[in-house]
């Protein structure tokens, strides 16, 4: 489904990405750990269409999405992709129902029965009408995963989505993951420094440098 061709990404004189070549099958849960700075949030970047290798392909169903325009790319990260991030990224003045539905408005949809479903599935029933604020940690992260899947998107990327929280919580955020993942047959992968936290994957990868570690 994903395939990665000799992919280079430098910021300026700064190689972040030297020649990744990687394939990620449809339905699959990857991992990729790796110190900071050693590009793995680089490379989740370019296969969400946030950004353009500066050499190489990034594949996608056959599609090269690395030659798409912004206007392309826009439309790729809508349709396809759900991004669930370390620092949830929600929208503080804005309950939890209008969070999630925000990217369904993006797309020109509104419906309200789904955006009920999903946070009840994601164990935040009764919290539809409270604020970012008003939530722990765990379940600000609820709310974000529960937007990122939202509008269906075929695939979830996670960039280090434990990292805020200790590690109880991050647990139940991985079984989390990892349940829906299983229920919806969605590719999903993970960046984290985390070890225990790569475990939750089917497969993991590690980089370094730049490079991939086989």
């Amino acid at each position: 489904m994903i395939q990665l061709e000799n992919v280079e990404k430098s910021y300026g004189t700064n190689r972040v990405l030297k020649g990744i070549s990687l394939a990620i099958a449809q339905g699959e849960f990857v991992s990729i750990t790796g110190s900071s700075g050693s590009g793995k949030s680089t490379l989740l970047n370019l296969i969400g269409g946030m950004d353009r290798p500066d050499n190489g392909k990034i594949l996608v169903d056959g599609a090269a999405i690395s030659s798409y325009n912004d206007e392309q790319l826009t439309v790729y990260r809508r349709n396809q992709i759900g991004f669930i991030f370390q620092f949830f990224n929600l929208l503080p003045n804005i309950t939890v129902f209008e969070n999630v539905l925000m990217p369904l408005l993006l797309n020109g949809r509104d419906d309200e029965s789904s955006i009920f479903a999903m946070i009840d599935h994601v164990g935040l029933k009764g919290k539809e009408h409270a604020y970012p604020y008003q939530l722990s940690g765990g379940e600000q992260q609820r709310v974000a995963i529960a937007r990122a899947l939202i509008h269906n998107p075929r695939i979830i990327l996670a960039d280090e989505p434990t990292g805020s929280l200790d590690s109880e919580t991050g647990k139940a955020i991985m079984e989390l993951i990892r349940k829906l993942k299983e229920e919806t047959g969605k590719t999903v992968i993970l960046v984290t420094h985390e070890a225990y936290i790569a475990e939750y994957a089917q497969r993991a990868f590690q980089i370094r440098d730049g490079m991939i570690l086989q």
